[in-house]
């Protein structure tokens, strides 16, 4: 097989996205645009992938790591002078080179893996990557000759009234023969309106030159659009949401109102799972089968368990195991382990805390920093109370420990295995296996106090 490479094209600066983000950076469904075209070209059989960066460079490079090798475009004189910036990299390479825009969130691995197919199997110079626009204002369009071979690209500007008729447009994806590409660059003029080195100019040099060049027409036209401002950004992010959610219903989830879900792209579900309206998946989260997720809950890098229900709630970089009840309105912070057969009830807050299974916290309270066993029941308005301003301590609790309501376990603290905290009891030692503690103020009754009071 030929050797192939990748070359993002990334250095542009985006200003009429009206941000301080740098255009590729910006996200959708969760993760940066380049990001996305990178994923995608990571799947396909490359050899390297190169990233021409230049606005934000530093920014673009921390995002791909490892992903790419980098090369910066000092100024930016056009498409054709930013793939130039590669030849350190791929010059004399013998083999195929893709070359994507970091602003086409949308491409699939299996278009570019088919566009770089037909270049080998046509054994063409270059390939472009078409499309049939309903509207194609704005875009280059592909003229054909009488055999439907490809005579020249017409950007909408120079084109006749004719030509703009053309619903075949130019997508700004392309497979060069790597070293004709490279010979190509250098002969291309900069002598235009904007002073700048086209790369669709390479095309012409080749025609001229008697090289092959072929079009590959994808049916999927949304996959091209590039996103060059807030506007195509939502559009972007819409259509993306549809895909996933559209994917995630045919591998037999239920979403209730695809319209109003949202699930990242990095996103995994399992079969017969529901999602509720107004739900929100983000990150590296799993969902494993038969679980309820929402109305209204926002789930981000957890793993939640089988058969677990999540309603009206928020757990982020967490695990929740099987059949665990959570919400309404809870709240799981990060560093959470929460074992099977757990319930975490309404308006209950834990944060970087194990409880095994079978436990329950049913409702107003506040577990951080803690360890507890399986069997335990907490009371509505018990507080782990973890931090004295300025460092943060560990609460244990045993299994079978029963704590009363709005009890406070001052840590560190530790409560033995079957223990009874009565309620209102303020605990700051620990307290044996078995036993039954008490921590209230005396209470004291003034009789007739209160007519006093009131007259």
């Amino acid at each position: 097989m030929l050797n192939r490479y990748a070359i993002v094209l990334a250095a542009g600066k985006g200003t009429r996205m009206k941000s301080n983000l740098y255009k590729v950076l910006h996200p959708v469904l969760g993760k940066p645009m380049v990001q996305h075209v990178v994923d995608q070209l990571k799947t396909l059989d490359l050899a390297s992938i190169t990233t021409v960066v230049g606005f934000g460079a530093e920014k673009v490079q921390e995002q791909l790591g490892d992903d790419s090798e980098f090369v910066i475009q000092q100024e930016q004189l056009g498409t054709g002078h930013a793939v130039q910036q590669a030849e350190s990299f791929l010059a004399n390479k013998q083999g195929t080179t893709i070359v994507v825009c970091g602003d086409t969130p949308l491409l699939t691995k299996e278009t570019l893996q088919a566009v770089l197919e037909h270049h080998e199997k046509e054994k063409a110079a270059v390939t472009i990557l078409t499309a049939q626009a309903d509207d194609p204002t704005g875009y280059g369009r592909i003229v054909r000759n009488a055999e439907s071979q490809v005579s020249k690209i017409v950007e909408q500007k120079d084109a006749t009234k004719e030509e703009q008729l053309i619903q075949e447009i130019n997508t700004g994806t392309y497979c060069f023969d790597n070293v004709l590409l490279f010979e190509a660059l250098k002969k291309v003029s900069n002598d235009n309106a904007q002073g700048e080195y086209y790369l669709p100019d390479v095309i012409q040099i080749a025609q001229q030159e008697q090289q092959k060049v072929v079009a590959y027409e994808t049916e999927q036209f949304e996959e091209t659009i590039g996103v060059n401002d807030r506007i195509a950004l939502s559009q972007a992010e819409k259509l993306m949401k549809k895909r996933i959610n559209e994917q995630h219903m045919r591998n037999g989830v239920s979403i209730i109102d695809p319209e109003n879900t949202y699930i990242g792209v990095d996103v995994q579900i399992g079969t017969d799972v529901t999602i509720e309206p107004g739900s929100v998946l983000k990150g590296k989260t799993i969902i494993e089968n038969d679980a309820v997720i929402g109305p209204n809950s926002e789930i981000t890098d957890c793993h939640i368990g089988e058969s677990t229900v999540m309603r009206h709630s928020v757990a982020t970089s967490s695990y929740i195991g099987k059949r665990v009840q959570v919400g309404p309105f809870a709240h799981i912070r990060p560093e959470a382990a929460i074992g099977n057969d757990v319930k975490v009830g309404n308006f209950v807050e834990i944060k970087k805390s194990k409880i095994d299974n079978g436990s329950k916290v049913p409702h107003l309270s506040y577990i951080g920093d803690a360890e507890i066993g399986s069997g335990v029941n907490i009371g509505c308005g018990a507080i782990t109370v973890n931090y004295d301003g300025k460092n943060k301590f560990k609460t244990t609790i045993e299994d079978d420990a029963f704590i009363g309501c709005n009890a406070n376990l001052i840590a560190p603290v530790r409560i033995g295995k079957g223990a009874l905290i009565a309620a209102g009891s303020t605990i700051h030692q620990d307290v044996p296996g078995e036993s039954l503690s008490i921590g209230r103020a005396k209470q004291v009754n003034k009789e007739g106090y209160a007519r006093k009071y009131n007259n």
